[in-house]
């Protein structure tokens, strides 16, 4: 079978020749939607091919059209109930194909493809699991920046139907390259975008810290993301779960942007996440609680893990058409205060903190400034060590991401900290390696935090167990280069050797 670097490669050179001069951000939407509908269309036709006891031989869709034909309504309910949706014959991607080769494809199939399926989700389905998959938002055929005619944009979009064409996503989502040649292709057209690339992709480096530890150190049967982006951070966590853990985990996540709320379901859904173990909402996370929990009205969910990459310092956060948030909000009331309008970091930790299960694991990525900032920020952080919810902090490189050079850290929180335990500082910020003009960290890099985190290792120069009147002492400034004294790695020179001779 081909291998998932042959598939990234032959993806990535594919997108790169068909895109033309469309923006990366832009094209990633009519790739990954068209790619994720052919996934639809395959796993439609080898339900038909098994419940049918077709052999390898048969012509699948030939036979699928004739049971359509004969059966009809009762084929598709079938198909609809194993895998909680079904495209029918004359809109498998397979008879666009056909289409093509034979001279006879228009445009509009594609769109009538996609209405006819949205329709059949809303007709069969009362979740949102599928609905609004293929919205104007993701695929518009209309929008001149895929071609300024009809035709260009006609050839533009067989080109793309032909790059998916001899590849058989139900084979490649069992070998586990279906889902991982899609994150991959997130993360290169994230490369390519530039500076909106954080808004919906959290590099898989930063990913594996937060997933390893909290893997690493809790049980975990449900899992959120209140700012989601493309699922990267929940699928990451969930990769780190043995196979039974990883069966009953259910995922849940919210996201602003709509195109990019469609991005997050695709997503998991070709990581092999079922639809009755996601719950995927299109919101705003600030401007009103979720998820609520329906047995207790006006209470937040809450969960065994926590994971998040906000947006960081957001100006926005307290900027919606509700009302401005107060403190009497139940996500802050208990700290007692507010976080600047300029900066919405604690906001969005504090959302998360509130939705923590008492034995669960929080981990967010911040900019440096949360550990360190005063005036409300101050009295914020001051409040999480008296109330003993901060378990770590670690400091990564700067130049991580695509789309901001700052350093950040992640923070790591608990509800069930014991008062004597102290809290672990760790300063990696100088184990990487640099691509391009970016630094990376390497796998080595990644099991050296997460093993000092288990462990709760001192490292002379890179972690160090801070005691609560250590920090209380320090005005509780988290600031690393307080508690972590950094090493001087250059050899010293022998300067009396040079000057006067002697074995060196």
């Amino acid at each position: 079978m081909i291998t998932s670097e042959e598939v990234k490669r032959r993806l990535w050179d594919g997108a790169n020749n068909l895109r033309g001069t469309m923006d990366a951000s832009r094209y990633k939407d009519y790739m990954l939607g068209l790619m994720f509908y052919k996934f639809l269309s395959d796993k439609t036709l080898q339900t038909f091919k098994e419940t049918a006891g077709l052999s390898d031989n048969s012509n699948v869709l030939e036979e699928y059209r004739k049971a359509h034909e004969e059966y009809g309504d009762e084929l598709e309910m079938m198909i609809q109930q194993i895998l909680g949706y079904h495209v029918t014959p004359d809109h498998l991607y397979q008879t666009w194909e056909e289409d093509i080769e034979n001279g006879d494809f228009e445009l509009s199939e594609v769109m009538d493809s996609l209405n006819a399926f949205e329709r059949s989700i809303a007709a069969t389905d009362d979740s949102d699991d599928f609905k609004g998959l293929f919205s104007s938002s993701v695929i518009d055929l209309t929008n001149t920046a895929l071609g300024s005619d009809l035709n260009k944009r006609s050839k533009n979009i067989r080109d793309l139907i032909g790059l998916f064409a001899d590849l058989n996503m139900v084979d490649l989502q069992n070998g586990d390259v279906l889902g991982d040649a899609y994150e991959y292709l997130i993360s290169q057209f994230a490369s390519d975008s530039g500076k909106k690339a954080g808004e919906f992709y959290t590099p898989a480096q930063v990913s594996e810290v937060i997933a390893q530890i909290i893997a690493r150190t809790t049980e975990i049967k449900s899992i959120y993301d209140p700012t989601v982006g493309s699922g990267s951070l929940l699928l990451t966590v969930g990769k780190h779960l043995s196979k039974d853990a990883r069966r009953n985990v259910h995922y849940y996540g919210q996201e602003y942007i709509t195109a990019t709320f469609n991005l997050t379901r695709m997503n998991l859904l070709l990581h092999d996440v079922r639809p009755e173990n996601m719950t995927i909402r299109n919101g705003n996370t600030m401007a009103s609680d979720w998820p609520e929990d329906p047995s207790r009205p006006g209470e937040g969910i809450q969960f065994d893990a926590v994971v998040m990459n906000p947006p960081y310092s957001d100006k926005n956060w307290n900027k919606h058409e509700d009302k401005p948030l107060k403190v009497s909000d139940p996500r802050f009331s208990e700290f007692g205060a507010l976080p600047p309008e300029s900066k919405g970091d604690f906001a969005y930790l504090m959302h998360g903190l509130y939705h923590l299960g008492q034995q669960g694991t929080m981990g967010i990525v911040l900019p440096h400034g949360v550990l360190f900032r005063g005036d409300t920020e101050g009295e914020i952080r001051e409040r999480l060590i008296e109330k003993n919810y901060i378990d770590a902090f670690i400091g990564l490189p700067s130049n991580l991401f695509t789309n901001t050079g700052i350093p950040v850290a992640v923070l790591i929180l608990k509800k069930n900290r014991k008062l004597t335990d102290p809290v672990l500082i760790i300063d990696a910020s100088r184990d990487f390696i640099k691509v391009g003009k970016n630094n990376v960290l390497r796998e080595r890099d990644t099991a050296k935090i997460v093993d000092t985190y288990v462990n709760k290792q001192e490292l002379r120069g890179y972690s160090h167990l801070a005691s609560r009147k250590e920090i209380i002492d320090n005005d509780y400034n988290l600031n690393i280069p307080r508690y972590v004294e950094a090493i001087d790695e250059e050899i010293p020179e022998d300067v009396d050797g040079h000057l006067l001779g002697g074995d060196s």
